[in-house]
């Protein structure tokens, strides 16, 4: 068997059914060793997280200079307090991590984040509405958010996408660059994997070049945040920051 003419096959029919353009999934774009170290945000969002922790880690951060932090709401004033003066900016997670609460409580806390020097914001679509039929409101609720946003912070919106048909992943992705988010974050807490190629290769197809793509789930090697860069990630956020971060300096040596 010619596994070669086997995955081209399968690709191929995977992009028609998702109504995908393959020239759009080629980026052109090979982002290696250093260069790896500037789409790294550094997620401290475990629940046991302790104020000691954000500021040891907001501290590598900065040493390494990498994108962002993501911290919880609750811990923005002291992220910012450590790194405002530095080129790493603070994010935040709203409606983390599934989006179940109302829009006014989204925008609440997306207002309060950026009054407290948040500038990025990874926001969770309404799954509610969307597994209900009712795509139209959670793309409000999204666009809303946007609007209220807008110049002031960053919008990725978070797509848990093992929670979706085929059909519903290819509408709310469709519907995506219609909202005016400068990101979707490809969420991977209750897939059952980490990070996958072919699941930012999916995203790639659907949302096209208006909207950056972020993912996230046990991205632990350069090697790794290399591949997923490749199939056209823009942000990769983990936990291991510092282990690929000094991986990519000494590749560079």
């Amino acid at each position: 068997m010619d596994m070669e003419a086997l995955r081209q096959e399968v690709e191929k029919q995977v992009l028609a059914y998702f109504r995908m353009d393959p020239a759009v999934m080629d980026t052109g774009i090979t982002i290696r060793g250093t260069d790896v170290i500037a789409t790294l945000e550094h997620s401290l969002l475990n629940p046991d997280t302790t104020l000691e922790k954000i500021q040891k880690e907001c501290e590598v951060a900065r040493k390494f200079s990498v994108a962002a932090v993501c911290v919880a709401p609750y811990y923005v004033p002291a992220a910012y307090e450590i790194l405002h003066n530095s080129p790493v900016v603070v994010g935040t997670a709203v409606g983390f991590p599934h989006g179940c609460m109302s829009q006014t409580a989204k925008i609440a806390e997306v207002k309060e984040a950026i009054s407290n020097g948040a500038k990025e914001i990874d926001v969770a679509l309404n799954n509610l509405a969307i597994k209900s039929g009712r795509l139209d409101v959670a793309q409000k609720e999204l666009e809303e958010i946007v609007r209220v946003a807008l110049g002031k912070a960053k919008i990725k919106t978070v797509f848990e996408h093992s929670l979706f048909t085929d059909e519903e992943k290819r509408k709310v992705l469709s519907m995506l660059p219609a909202t005016g988010v400068e990101y979707v974050k490809i969420q991977n807490m209750l897939s059952g994997h980490g990070a996958r190629v072919e699941d930012v290769r999916l995203v790639k197809g659907l949302v096209g070049r208006h909207v950056r793509i972020k993912i996230d789930g046990g991205i632990k090697t350069l090697q790794q945040a290399e591949e997923l860069l490749a199939a056209g990630a823009d942000r990769l956020g983990l936990t291991a920051t510092a282990k690929i971060a000094e991986e990519a300096m000494q590749h560079h040596e």
